[in-house]
């Protein structure tokens, strides 16, 4: 496999794959997958990356509730 932000060869199993919108993307590492969606986040149009965030942050800020609400003492 090759990464697409740095050109590196690795082996299937390694790295970091994401599969969005339908196409497969295949990084060596985290940094260069992240590096990727810094970029991706400066293309999308501020209407749709305002919607995506607002709804992401809904999702995870739920799932730290449930979770803190589970590790809870109960007595």
């Amino acid at each position: 496999m090759e990464c697409i932000v740095c050109g590196r060869k690795f082996y299937r199993g390694q790295g970091v794959r994401i599969e969005a919108a339908g196409i497969e993307l295949v990084f060596h590492s985290k940094v260069c997958a992240l590096r990727f969606v810094r970029s991706l986040l400066e293309h999308l149009e501020p209407d749709v990356l305002k919607k995506g965030v607002n709804e992401t942050l809904t999702e995870f800020r739920e799932a730290r509730r449930k979770l803190e609400e589970s590790r809870a003492k109960t007595i």
